[in-house]
């Protein structure tokens, strides 16, 4: 059974999307030197948070590829696979 999650007020859910495994010169990384990838591509996104009585809808949405800081996020596990659940504000910036 696939589990279904919904983010809330202003939060998406994001998957990693991994870095590659040799340097441009070749060399290979290993996985204890490798650190985590900031970059990742948004899976499901809330739709906004409310501020005065109106809603401010978010500036992502899913499938967007995001850059996100080092330690953003909450890990969690779905259907095996690790995802991040963030709040939009520790969104860097949408890559296009």
């Amino acid at each position: 059974m696939a589990i279904k999650i919904r983010p809330l007020h202003d939060r998406v859910i994001v998957i990693r999307i991994a870095e590659d495994e040799k340097t441009k010169a070749g060399i290979i990384i290993p996985d204890t030197a490798k650190e985590k990838p900031q970059e990742g591509k948004v899976v499901a996104a809330a739709p906004g948070k409310h501020e005065d009585g109106k809603l401010i809808p978010i500036g992502v949405k899913a499938g967007d590829k995001i850059l996100f800081g080092k330690y953003s996020g909450t890990e969690i596990k779905l259907d095996g696979e690790e995802h991040l659940i963030m709040r939009e504000e520790d969104i860097l910036g949408v890559i296009e």
